[in-house]
C-alpha cells in the first residue's frame, strides 16, 4: 500500500511560474490558433478538482500549451499523465515540467484529431461497458477552432465504443467557449437547444460544471469559457448508427426558426417529399408544428427508429443529399 500512498501525495518541486515559462521561452498565444493561456493556478487546480478524485488515475490531457492544467493534474496525484500537443513552441516548457515528475509525464509531439489514445494506456485498465467508468479521464483546455470538431469525433467514438472508450466509459472534462457549452448542456425548448445538445445528451451524461470569465485567460479572448463534464451513458438513448442520427438531426436543425417538417423533409428527395415527411412524423408521432428545438431525445429517437426502417425499405435513401441536389440543379441552370 506504500506505493500508492506515495503516488497519492506527489507534489511538484519548486517550478518557474506559468507567466515566467511563456517569458523564458517567449511564448505567445496564436490568435489564428484560438489559444489562450490559463495562468491561475488556483484556477487550474478548481477545474482539476471538478474531475473528481484522479489519485493513481490515467489522465490524456489535449492541448497543455504552457502546462497550466498539466501542473494541477501532476498535483492531484495521479499514476501517468499523457499530453498531447501540436504546437512545437510548448514542448521546452512541458519536458521542464517531466523532468520534474521522473516518470509521470508523457509528452507526444502530435495532433489530438489523429493521436490514437486507444494504445497508449495499460490493457488493464479496460472496463466492460457495463461497469463503472475506467480509471482513465481526459482533460482538456482546447483551442476553441478545435473544440466542436474534436467534441464530435469523440461522441463517435462514443457510440462505437473505440478510440478513448475503447478502456469503457472514459470521462472528459472540457473547456469551450461559454455558447458552446450551453449548447452542449441545453434542456428542450431553450433558444441555445441545437444539434450539439442533441448528439451529446443521447449518448451522454452532460453537465456543465464551471464558467470561466474571459479575465481569467492571457490574452483575455471576447467570450467567458466554461468547462463540461461528460460521462458515456451505458445504454444510447437512440440505438442508431451515429452516422444516422446525425443526419436525421442536421436535417432537423437546419432551419432552427420553421416548423420541423421542413428540415426533416430535406432528408428526401423532392419527388417524394411531401409524402414521406408525412409518413416520417406520423409514423414518429411527432407534431409537424414542432420548432426543432422542442423537439426532446425521445422525439428524435422515433424519428431516427423511423428514418432507419424508411432507409432499409429504400436503399438510396440514406446517400441522399438535398444540398449535391441543389448544386445539381444551379449548374444545369448555369
Amino acid at each position: 500500500m506504500a506505493s500508492s500512498r506515495a503516488l497519492g501525495t506527489f507534489r511538484l518541486p519548486p517550478l518557474p511560474t506559468i507567466r515566467e515559462i511563456i517569458k523564458l521561452f517567449r511564448l505567445q498565444a496564436v490568435k489564428q490558433l484560438s489559444q489562450n493561456f490559463l495562468l491561475d493556478l488556483r484556477l487550474t487546480d478548481k477545474i482539476v478538482r471538478k474531475a473528481g478524485n484522479l489519485t493513481n488515475a490515467y489522465v490524456y490531457e489535449v492541448g497543455p500549451g504552457p502546462g497550466g492544467i498539466t501542473r494541477s493534474i501532476l498535483n492531484a496525484g495521479v499514476a501517468e499523465l499523457l499530453v498531447v500537443e501540436k504546437d512545437s513552441r510548448f514542448i521546452p516548457g512541458l519536458q521542464m515540467l517531466s523532468d520534474a515528475a521522473p516518470g509521470k509525464l508523457r509528452i507526444v509531439h502530435g495532433d489530438v484529431l489523429t493521436f490514437k489514445i486507444e494504445r497508449a494506456f495499460p490493457e488493464s485498465l479496460q472496463r466492460r461497458w457495463e461497469d463503472d467508468p475506467p480509471n482513465v479521464h481526459i482533460i482538456g483546455n482546447l483551442p476553441f477552432s478545435v473544440s466542436t470538431p474534436l467534441i464530435i469525433k469523440w461522441l463517435e467514438n462514443v457510440s462505437q465504443r473505440n478510440g478513448p472508450f475503447t478502456y469503457g466509459r472514459t470521462r472528459m472534462m472540457l473547456t469551450f467557449q461559454k455558447e458552446v457549452a450551453e449548447r452542449l448542456t441545453a434542456t428542450t425548448g431553450s433558444k441555445q437547444r441545437s444539434r450539439l445538445s442533441i448528439m451529446a445528451q443521447y449518448l451522454c451524461d452532460v453537465q456543465h460544471i464551471l464558467t470561466i470569465p474571459g479575465q481569467a485567460f492571457v490574452p483575455k479572448p471576447e467570450v467567458d469559457s466554461a468547462v463540461v463534464h461528460f460521462t458515456p451513458l451505458t445504454q444510447p438513448r437512440i440505438e442508431q448508427p451515429f452516422k444516422l442520427v446525425e443526419k436525421v438531426v442536421q436535417n432537423a436543425f437546419q432551419f432552427r426558426r420553421k416548423y420541423c417538417h421542413r428540415g426533416l423533409g430535406m432528408l428526401f428527395p423532392e419527388a417524394q417529399r411531401l409524402e414521406s415527411t408525412g409518413k416520417l412524423l406520423e409514423l414518429a408521432d411527432v407534431d409537424p408544428t414542432f420548432r426543432p428545438t422542442q423537439l426532446t431525445v425521445s422525439h428524435f429517437k422515433s424519428l431516427c427508429d423511423v428514418y432507419r426502417k424508411m432507409c432499409d425499405e429504400d436503399p438510396h435513401l440514406f446517400a441522399y443529399n438535398f444540398r449535391e441536389e441543389l448544386r445539381q440543379k444551379s449548374e444545369k441552370r448555369g
